[in-house]
């Protein structure tokens, strides 16, 4: 039992999406069974913190957020639809060398969402010209099959499934900026969360995912014979200490795919003090189109850059606040300034009278 010794928490209904979407990229049962880096092959390594005045690797950094309401139900004869409308952005902060942080690239939309399969095509249709001539909307149709994170969590409710068609086009608008800002090679970008198959065959200047929740069900069986080791997530993260990374993994195992995404555990806060023992650690993930085993000591400076970015409590604002880094902290803060407020929203919508026929 490992206790939340913490004031209970509020367990939501449905898992962290986060953790949701790197379950269901790596698989339904993620077995470790090697490890990806050389020279060294211990499974803990220590890692001192390198800030930037003596290594400023980590340059550009995103986030996402989205903000989805239930604003009403749309009748058809006989066909009915949840009416959801959400604010969807991406902000990407560049971080010059004397740590001034600057906008490189924002983006903001609001997305009308419908469940399309539940409605005539000549509404649909209706409905489509009249946002094409809103600029900043977007209709997006809440039974979508490209939305992978309700395929992950196989949510088939109408109006859950329109709050994770609003973070999957908050997951392609990061993908977007990531792949069209424009940076040096040398420039590296931190973006909030984990990679996915988006990142697999990554062609552009370097870029880590970092995660605050992944997934928890991961396996390691290491070795052969007297020295091998069979550990779940929490007995290899419960022997972590802050200033330690475990050792390089593969996403995923015997794939013609395996080695292009790599994955280890930085841990950047202390255990005491907080509420559950696997706070504190984050999950960073690399794409390795060589497929070969990366340097340990190229991962060392990566953990040690990433330690030094912790600085940032946002106590009260996030319940994952010991995972968060600074510099993401700002890129938040960048696109919910951009959110209209919910006074605004409901100012802006002017209902028909009821019984108007559509």
């Amino acid at each position: 039992m490992l206790p939340a010794t913490g004031q209970a928490i509020v367990d939501l209904v449905s898992p962290d999406i986060e953790e949701a979407y790197d379950r269901a990229t790596g698989g339904r049962d993620e077995k470790v069974t090697a490890v990806w880096e050389t020279p060294r092959r211990g499974l803990y390594h220590p890692v001192r913190a390198i800030p930037r005045s003596e290594q400023h690797r980590f340059r550009y950094f995103l986030d996402g957020s989205t903000k989805t309401y239930f604003i009403g139900t749309v009748l058809e004869h006989e066909r009915s639809s949840p009416v959801q409308i959400a604010q969807v952005g991406a902000a990407m902060v560049r971080r010059q060398d004397d740590g001034q942080p600057h906008v490189a690239d924002v983006q903001h939309k609001i997305l009308l969402m419908l469940d399309k399969q539940a409605l005539s095509q000549q509404l649909w249709e209706g409905v489509a010209a009249a946002v094409a001539q809103a600029p900043g909307f977007e209709l997006r149709s809440t039974s979508d099959d490209q939305d992978r994170f309700s395929q992950a969590l196989g949510v088939i409710e109408p109006r859950s499934r329109g709050a994770h068609r609003a973070n999957w086009a908050m997951r392609e608008m990061e993908v977007a900026l990531a792949k069209d800002v424009a940076r040096p090679e040398d420039a590296w970008l931190i973006s909030d969360g984990s990679l996915g198959n988006e990142y697999l065959d990554w062609r552009g200047a370097p870029v880590v995912g970092v995660a605050k929740s992944f997934r928890r069900d991961t396996l390691f069986n290491l070795g052969s014979g007297p020295r091998a080791v069979q550990l779940n997530l929490y007995s290899l993260l419960v022997g972590l200490e802050v200033g330690q990374r475990t050792a390089v993994f593969p996403r995923w195992q015997g794939e013609a795919r395996e080695g292009k995404m790599l994955f280890w555990y930085v841990r950047i806060r202390p255990q005491k003090g907080l509420d559950y023992p696997l706070m504190g650690v984050v999950k960073v993930e690399i794409p390795n189109a060589s497929r070969e085993p990366i340097d340990s000591d190229v991962v060392d400076v990566l953990s040690g850059c990433l330690i030094a970015e912790r600085c940032v409590t946002p106590h009260g604002r996030d319940s994952r606040w010991h995972a968060h880094l600074y510099p993401i902290s700002i890129a938040e803060r960048v696109i919910k300034d951009r959110f209209y407020s919910e006074e605004v929203l409901k100012a802006a919508i002017r209902w028909p009278a009821l019984g108007v026929q559509l």
